[in-house]
């Protein structure tokens, strides 16, 4: 066997893909998209709020094993290649598709001209590093900016921006911020805390459109659309650029914005796999040796699907290509019984820590939301401004959220992961030992 057929080749420079090649060292090639070298998305809010320099965000140095720049189109199963942009191609004997996701770019009246693909001057996604670095160019003192959704990533962004001094306006479809993750209690918490820095917050709030007005080229740049809306299909540039001047919303209403930041949810990123006739649901579907309709490629991270589940987190994309790196040395529990891979227990955990007196961290886990017939513990603390709880259903930790103070995450965090009974040879735990760290004194 050709050490060709051997290659394993990774579709994605990302946590995951690099952290797959790492671990499986050999003959791996990685094809990484983007320029830079690699960095940790997780930290790209930090920069944006100038905390971080870029090169901090660096990831370790991958070697030879990269080529950076390189974007795969096409992917011939049959021939057991893959097509480039560039026009190279690589051969594989196993293909792995780490191709995380993309920014959701909502149906908003203005976005696009007709047939267009730029963006206007002033819109930004943020999910790469050269957004993160677009953006941190255009904000100044006093700029007005407007942030389109309040899920973890709009929280971070609108926190970067009003640090960088802009006057920021956040705006949220839903009841709540970040209701995927916490509870009407906490979310309130987080809403006061962001308010107390001067950011204007709108919850129930639909967008419908984006006002521009027309921008002289010259020494105006694109604003290229993010690769979600490539996936869609070619379009022509309009032949004026435009600048956005506003944000429309559906009642009516109309906020001034010099920036607006899509900052809507992400989706998996399944293009490559569906030219190839690869099973796709919400993301590429993996077995639990994340497999996916071809036995010899599989997926991970965000673009992948697993038991009806995509994550689109640091944490579950780690513990996948760690999986995967045991299947495909043969140390892994895929030679067992059990599954090499069996889905991750997730938790969101956000810093935003800052300078002055305001700071506030958060860490959400499980269910949040009690049924009828859970046990539920809080412990508040209005003059630090912490706020703890657990769900419990029957012996079992369930769900929990805390901010303000975390030092009980990681107990907790253990507790519900193991799944053990909250019990011990004493009887049943006094849970306020587990919310405390000073065994609920």
């Amino acid at each position: 066997m050709t050490s060709e057929q051997q290659r394993v080749v990774v579709i994605g420079g990302g946590l995951a893909g690099l952290r797959l090649a790492a671990r499986l060292g050999g003959d791996v090639r990685v094809l990484g998209e983007e320029a830079h070298a690699p960095y940790n998305r997780v930290l790209l809010a930090e920069v944006l709020a100038g905390r971080y320099a870029p090169e901090v965000t660096a990831l370790p140095a991958p070697g030879p094993a990269l080529r950076r720049g390189v974007r795969a189109v096409r992917i011939d199963r049959a021939e057991q290649v893959v097509h480039c942009d560039d026009g190279s191609v690589e051969r594989y004997g196993t293909l792995v598709l780490a191709t995380g996701s993309n920014p959701v770019l909502p149906p908003l009246r203005g976005l696009f001209e007709p047939e267009g693909r730029d963006l206007p001057a002033g819109v930004h996604a943020f999910r790469t590093m050269d957004d993160c670095l677009a953006l941190s160019a255009a904000v100044r003192p006093g700029v007005r900016a407007v942030v389109i959704g309040g899920g973890l990533l709009g929280v971070s962004a609108a926190r970067a921006l009003a640090e960088r001094g802009a006057q920021v306006v956040l705006a949220q479809q839903g009841e709540r911020l970040m209701e995927r993750q916490l509870d009407a209690e906490a979310s309130e918490i987080l809403h006061t805390h962001l308010t107390g820095m001067g950011i204007e917050i709108h919850t129930e709030c639909r967008v419908r459109g984006l006002s521009t007005t027309p921008h002289p080229a010259g020494g105006i740049s694109r604003n290229p659309a993010p690769p979600a809306f490539e996936e869609r299909g070619p379009g022509r540039s309009p032949g004026t650029p435009r600048r956005v001047t506003g944000v429309e919303l559906a009642d009516g209403y109309r906020l001034d914005a010099d920036i607006v930041v899509l900052a809507c949810g992400v989706r998996p990123r399944t293009g490559l796999a569906l030219a190839a006739g690869l099973d796709v649901g919400k993301g590429v579907l993996v077995d639990d040796e994340l497999r996916t309709s071809d036995p010899r490629i599989h997926a991970i991270g965000d673009c992948a699907e697993h038991a009806g589940r995509v994550y689109g987190l640091a944490g579950p994309a780690l513990e996948q290509a760690e999986a995967l790196a045991g299947v495909l040395l043969g140390t892994g529990r895929g030679l067992t019984a059990d599954p090499a891979y069996n889905g991750t227990r997730a938790l969101t955990r956000l810093t935003l820590t800052a300078g002055g007196d305001r700071p506030l961290d958060l860490a959400a886990f499980g269910e949040t939301t009690p049924r009828p017939g859970d046990d539920v513990v809080r412990l508040t603390d209005a003059t630090r401004r912490t706020y703890r709880k657990v769900v419990v259903r029957g012996d079992r930790l369930v769900g929990g959220v805390l901010l303000g103070e975390l030092s009980s995450v990681g107990a907790l965090a253990r507790s519900w992961e193991d799944g053990a009974p909250l019990t011990d040879q004493h009887g049943p735990t006094d849970l306020h030992h587990l919310l405390t760290d000073d065994g609920g004194s």
